[in-house]
């Protein structure tokens, strides 16, 4: 098996993916801030301070770690072995050996649908947890999930 960086890209419209969770994870934060802040009288300057730092920071994840992931995250798979890349300020680099493959699974949330979007899960025999594949299209994500278990059948071990 030789080590390398993964070939492939995710989707580009992964950024808008990224882009719609950081948003409303910041608008989770800001919102609550922004009731209290507009229902107490006298505010003291700390909450101003506090509402104005969650907006900047917010403004600034949302519009800068979206992208940056999309520059990182990469995947390719063998017939010996799947490698990802993926994060973006901590980044991982996994090499899942595909006959320590146990299970490959498609999962979707609302954005994802809503975008035709799809997360490859390969399953492996490993305390390091399972190798996600976030922001395929369904189409790349279906044939992938279908290269990886008859890849995976077919080959000899019992993935442990």
């Amino acid at each position: 098996m030789q080590l390398r960086a993964p070939r492939h890209q995710v989707s580009p419209k992964s950024v808008l993916l990224w882009t719609m969770q950081a948003a409303v994870f910041w608008l989770v934060l800001f919102v609550p801030q922004l009731i209290v802040f507009l229902l107490v009288d006298e505010p003291p300057t700390w909450e101003l301070a506090l509402l104005v730092a969650t907006l900047v920071i917010g403004l600034v994840h949302t519009a800068v770690e979206p992208s940056w992931r999309y520059r990182v995250h990469r995947w390719e798979t063998t017939p010996d072995a799947v490698y990802t890349l993926s994060g973006w300020l901590s980044q991982e680099w996994r090499v899942a050996p595909v006959s320590r493959i146990q299970t490959v699974d498609t999962k979707r949330g609302p954005f994802q649908q809503l975008l035709g979007l799809s997360t490859v899960t390969v399953t492996t025999a490993s305390a390091a947890g399972p190798v996600e594949i976030e922001g395929l299209d369904q189409e790349v994500a279906r044939r992938l999930v279908e290269e990886l278990t008859s890849t995976t059948q077919a080959t000899p071990g019992d993935a442990t």
